[in-house]
């Protein structure tokens, strides 16, 4: 794998408020962007030609419910289910539902003693007491072993930001086996935000996840890191130190062989990209390209906004908010010749698919599901449904208020909708009472599995001050 390592700007921050030498007007928030290029719509227009279409083959005999089961599972600490995004935006914090291969769940979520991952049987009931993971501070990810899980997540460490380290726990029968620091004094770099996602391929874990440089050629700045680790918990070689910059949104899928398939959104470069073994420079594939700067690109890989998932022919789906692009090129501005300009085609987000034909190569067009100026669209999930379809989740927020890239609105449902791996519709736009608010687990039958919070979302006004808790989740099944 080529270790790429791209020059960072000057002076940016990550969270809080964003500063960018490429921007004059400071941000208030916490996260990221994106940018656009110019996709095929199959939007509103198509919807009912799409649907009739189904039907008319399918027969309503033979169409999907879409409604998931749920159980109700009691916390042992209060779970604070809000998080304050770029502008103070309301999102869900995430949770990570992860499913062993024994066909066991366990959801890891945050409290305010430490990161809680509890033991489920398949049917999504507890079974058993929680292993709290001390002083962790974030679910960056979650893998699912039959005697036990591996967690990414941020853990105390002492550097010149006084922020936290990226690590993986490994926990085996209720013990912690190893704590592997991917961050340090030695690589020059700090965590202070993970966004990242961890996955397994049998034999090793790939951690993808925002890094802050703390000493070094990229000091102050913000990038991503690839990480790779074994089975035991040491550090292996692969990935790359610096890539992305910044990392807007990670997307990350296990491979048996070879580099692990990797997306970022790039806030330089302005969109999403395949960063697949190269850490995203100049060359990264395009998928499409947004105005992907602080709070613009709608969300984060995998717990705000979309996933990345595998066809049996090695295909690759990913979903995404998208504002779309109007125009969209080099900014003559930057002597670097890196960045680009995007100025978006909408002020809201729609539901954007995009297609790649390999873990290398771009798409050539992205496919919308929705086309409604009006509506705001936040908290895209997609996931394989039975062998050849896909299910897409959304929320959708009507009379959108637009403002420096984030929106609020009128809370009016989480949706479901079924395509196939060329995009068309293959169900009807179902409106559930579940939501999504993380990572979703695949059980060997093909089930789904995920954990939520049973509360009504509200995306009004900001959230202000602490957010509020629960005691309890829900965990939904949806069987193809």
């Amino acid at each position: 794998m080529t270790s790429v390592r791209r020059t960072p700007r000057d002076a940016d921050t990550h969270r809080g408020t964003v500063r960018d030498t490429d921007r004059d007007t400071p941000r208030v928030g916490h996260r990221r962007v994106r940018a656009a290029r110019k996709p095929v719509i199959a939007g509103l227009a198509a919807t009912t030609a799409l649907v009739g279409a189904w039907y008319a083959t399918a027969g309503a005999a033979t169409a999907p419910t879409l409604t998931p089961a749920t159980t109700a599972v009691a916390l042992a600490a209060k779970f604070p289910y809000l998080s304050a995004g770029y502008n103070s935006t309301r999102e869900w914090t995430r949770t990570a539902t992860a499913a062993a291969p024994n066909g066991t769940l366990r959801v890891a979520w945050p409290a305010s003693d430490g990161i809680h991952v509890t033991l489920l049987t398949s049917a999504g009931k507890r079974s058993g007491t929680d292993t709290v993971v001390k002083g962790a501070k974030e679910v960056g990810g979650l893998v699912a072993h039959n005697d036990g899980f591996a967690l990414l997540t941020r853990v105390p460490d002492t550097n010149k930001w006084k922020e936290t380290a990226a690590a993986i726990v490994r926990y085996t029968n209720g013990k912690q086996t190893f704590r592997t620091k991917l961050t340090g004094t030695a690589s020059h770099d700090t965590s202070p935000t993970l966004d990242g996602q961890l996955t397994w391929n049998g034999k090793k874990y790939g951690a993808y996840y925002v890094v802050h440089g703390a000493g070094g050629f990229a000091d102050g700045h913000f990038g991503d890191k690839l990480s790779y680790v074994s089975a035991k918990g040491a550090k292996l070689t692969g990935g790359w130190g610096w890539g992305c910059s910044h990392n807007e949104g990670i997307a990350l899928h296990a491979e048996t062989t070879g580099d692990f398939t990797s997306l970022c959104f790039d806030d330089w470069r302005s969109g999403l990209f395949v960063s697949t073994g190269i850490g995203a420079p100049d060359v990264a594939p395009v998928v499409q390209r947004e105005q992907c700067w602080a709070g613009y690109c709608g969300g984060t890989f995998p717990g705000r906004t979309g996933d990345l998932v595998k066809s049996s022919t090695g295909r690759y789906a990913t979903a995404f908010t998208s504002r779309g692009a109007a125009s969209a090129k080099k900014n003559p501005d930057d002597s670097s010749g890196r960045g680009w300009t995007v100025k978006p085609r909408t002020s809201t987000h729609q539901v954007a698919v995009a297609f790649l034909k390999n873990r290398n190569s771009g798409p050539g067009k992205a496919i919308y599901l929705t086309n409604a100026p009006g509506t705001e669209h936040v908290n895209v999930h997609v996931a394989p449904y039975g062998k050849n379809r896909l299910l897409v989740s959304w929320e959708s927020l009507k009379n959108a208020k637009c403002a420096s890239g984030t929106c609020t609105g009128t809370f009016t449902g989480t949706h479901f909708r079924l395509i196939d791996w060329n995009g068309k519709f293959q169900s009807a736009d179902k409106v559930v009472s579940a939501r999504i608010t993380g990572d979703i687990a695949v059980q060997k039958d093909g089930t789904l599995a995920w954990a939520y919070v049973p509360v009504t979302p509200s995306y009004a006004s900001a959230l202000t001050g602490a957010s509020p808790t629960s005691t309890s989740l829900r965990i939904a099944r949806l069987k193809p």
